[in-house]
């Protein structure tokens, strides 16, 4: 096991805000930035100037710096101990990471200065070489426990397992853990090896215990749902600071859950499980008291907004424009008008017909419906950002869809369809992007049943009439290459489809070319595409 020990720069101080004998650790955090390095607006899009100028723009990489320098030298000067933790997905998602390939992320983290970050999906979005860059670029560790890099040239001792640090002159220790499905939702390649979390976290737990640290934290890339079971069966963590399914807790309107939300672990304490949503909306403030016998006694705090209210960082904002300037021709080149926003909200396009899934999918098909395709299949968690009503840039477009996935063509079964659907809906409980958004195709998803056996009603378009699928007839299909590869579990797509073809146009040129051609009236609509019983 590959282990770290620190002294954390963010505070050398005992707590003075509770009892002698009590410790207090501040930890401020957040998840999921996914390369939201300029300000967004209300739907986690990249905000304009003009909807910046009044005041409706959201995080950015020089309003969380200053909101965390701001807390952290507060906090420092009060006496606390204060640690500043990612629970990964620093990477994809904008035009920044598209250009820097992840420089831009080891500079502005730097800048900030992070305690430690856990490994996220994304981060192998352009392989392990990917992480790599950000590993070895950072001043601080990078950890996923879970993954065995023996095998890994490029990430083997550069990825570790734990982490200590020295905080206030107590140790306090740091496990990890990536979402075991990131074989189907990125590119780690066969050499990075993923071992059971909840194994693996028990194994790491009782390493750092036996070693004398008796305050330990769970810094997680698995979603909100596996956090509460980590918290349930992992004896010994007293939190868990998780990531990956851009979960808002809080007293707010729409959060799913309390901000911490309390799970009483394998010995009967209770404990705290946080996450921050998305793109540098919040930050993430958790702050824990433990006896001295080393047991956690309290556990408190929320996510901040970061509105307008927080003035950004002067140094960094400069550097953020400094940097978007060679993409700034690009992202503001107008190429449509749209009457309505279209609407690509997580929560939606990963669990029911969603207007961007709509409008996606209806591009993917008309660019393809001269050659024998009828049928498009799109994974929701592909569609990364709405669209405002109004004029529509490449920048928009981009952000949507910022993979720079290729369309694919290819012959499938009616069976293997089906089957495909079913994959869509498999992990429906946890709002996992493979849910399956389509064109030429309806069908319902009973999310009650058990996976593999939820979908049904598969109706096809034929004579512009709808019909019942035919299990043995052969169909042509479009999606991205991504899925076509086996990507988000649609591993029928690779060892079925026949015919194929996966070096179309990107699909984000195909989204644009699609909406300048709907003319200024356009709107979205829902048709009854996906029913969800």
């Amino acid at each position: 096991m590959k282990s770290w020990l620190l002294i954390s720069t963010a505070v050398l101080a005992f707590s003075t805000g509770a009892a002698q004998a009590d410790y207090t650790l501040h930890i401020l955090h957040i998840n999921d930035f996914h390369s939201r390095v300029e300000p967004i607006n209300s739907y986690d899009s990249t905000c304009d100037a003009e909807t910046d100028a009044k005041g409706e723009c959201f995080g950015g990489v020089a309003r969380l710096a200053s909101k965390i320098n701001e807390l952290r030298d507060q906090l420092q000067a009060d006496g606390q101990n204060v640690v500043v933790l990612d629970a990964g997905d620093q990477y994809q998602g904008s035009l920044f990471y598209t250009t820097y390939k992840g420089t831009d992320t080891v500079e502005f983290m730097n800048a900030i200065g992070f305690d430690a970050m856990a490994v996220g999906n994304h981060e192998f979005d352009d392989g392990p070489a990917g992480l790599k860059l950000l590993a070895e670029g950072v001043n601080f560790p990078v950890i996923s426990g879970n993954l065995d890099l023996s095998q890994s040239p490029e990430l083997k001792g550069v990825v570790g397992d734990t982490l200590t640090l020295d905080v206030g002159g107590q140790k306090i220790g740091i496990v990890s853990a990536l979402a075991m499905d990131t074989p189907e939702t990125s590119s780690p390649g066969a050499n990075v090896i993923f071992q059971d979390d909840l194994e693996s976290l028990k194994g790491d737990v009782q390493s750092l215990t036996d070693e004398g640290v008796n305050k330990i934290i769970a810094l997680t890339h698995e979603g909100y749902r596996r956090d509460q079971r980590i918290a349930a069966e992992v004896a010994g963590l007293d939190a868990v600071v998780g990531g990956h399914s851009h979960t808002l807790l809080g007293d707010m309107e729409g959060a799913e859950g309390p901000y911490p939300t309390m799970v009483k672990g394998p010995d009967g304490a209770e404990v705290p499980v946080v996450t921050a949503y998305a793109y540098s909306k919040y930050l993430g403030h958790l702050v824990l008291t433990w006896d001295d016998a080393g047991n956690l006694i309290k556990a408190e705090g929320s996510p901040i907004l970061l509105d307008a209210s927080v003035t950004p960082d002067a140094r960094i904002a400069a550097r953020v424009k400094e940097m978007a300037a060679p993409i700034e021709e690009l992202k503001q080149k107008r190429i449509a008008e749209i009457a309505a926003p279209i609407d690509a909200a997580r929560e939606n396009c990963r669990q029911r017909e969603c207007e961007m899934g709509v409008v996606a999918a209806d591009a993917m098909l008309a660019r393809v419906q001269d050659q024998g395709i009828s049928i498009a299949i799109a994974n929701g968690g592909g569609l990364r950002a709405s669209i405002a009503a109004g004029p529509v840039t490449m920048g928009d477009v981009l952000t949507v869809l910022p993979f720079q996935n290729t369309l694919s063509t290819f012959q499938l079964k009616g069976s293997d369809i089906v089957a495909a659907l079913e994959n869509g809906a498999s992990q429906y409980e946890d709002a996992a992007g493979r849910f399956a958004q389509v064109a030429g195709l309806k069908y319902t998803v009973d999310p009650k049943a058990p996976s593999g056996a939820r979908i049904s009603d598969v109706m096809v378009r034929q004579d512009q009439q709808w019909v019942p699928i035919d299990r043995n007839a052969t169909y042509g299909v479009v999606s991205n290459n991504y899925m076509r590869a086996g990507g988000d579990g649609y591993k029928v797509f690779a060892t079925n489809g026949m015919n194929a073809y996966d070096f179309g146009p990107d699909l984000a040129d195909v989204l644009a070319d699609y909406l300048s051609k709907q003319g200024p009236g356009f709107a979205p609509k829902l048709n009854g595409r996906i029913t969800v019983k």
